[in-house]
């Protein structure tokens, strides 16, 4: 008797859940992106609390996957591979705590997995300078406001999307084909 694989669920905060979004929904094994704010003080926040870098929360994206298909490790390598985490709460243009690099992890096994890329990132030298993403508890996420859901699909053709989810997105293609949904 075979018995089905239950999804498991991530919870990153790369910058602009945007483009977070766009990159995770491209990948092979991935059920659902949903784009929200994790990590603050108060509960429900909104886009404008948070924008406003006073709640402690962070853009972040929840996503639900099938680990048979794609596995917790090739998340954060992609999520490595396709943001900025050397950048203190900045990506690009966009500046504050609410756009920092960071791993909320489930369980165990996920805090241990991000801790040891990273490790492996210093020692190699991966990167310029030295990886600033946290490797944080996750205690709840909360959802976007619906006009933030699958925007990039919605809004390929204003400039944010062109000149920043784009070029992301073209990385992806490049560096992890294999990955992608066909």
């Amino acid at each position: 008797m075979t018995t089905a694989v239950k999804n498991q669920t991530a919870i990153f905060g790369g910058g602009c859940f945007w483009c977070t979004e766009a990159i995770f929904d491209s990948l092979k094994g991935v059920v659902s992106v949903a784009p929200g704010y994790s990590g603050g003080t108060i509960p429900n926040p909104s886009y404008d609390q948070v924008s406003s870098g006073s709640t402690g929360h962070v853009e972040v994206i929840r996503i639900e996957f099938d680990p048979s298909l794609i596995s917790y490790n090739d998340l954060l390598t992609v999520f490595f591979n396709t943001h900025d985490p050397t950048s203190l709460n900045r990506q690009g243009a966009d500046v504050g705590p609410q756009y920092r690099s960071v791993v909320f992890y489930l369980n165990e096994e996920q805090r241990l997995a991000a801790l040891n890329l990273i490790g492996e990132l210093e020692k190699s030298r991966a990167y310029d300078k030295p990886v600033v993403t946290a490797v944080e508890p996750f205690r709840a996420f909360y959802p976007a406001e619906d006009y933030h859901k699958r925007y990039y699909e919605a809004h390929k053709d204003e400039p944010y999307c062109a000149l920043v989810i784009e070029p992301k997105m073209r990385k992806l293609q490049e560096r992890f084909r294999e990955l992608l949904k066909s």
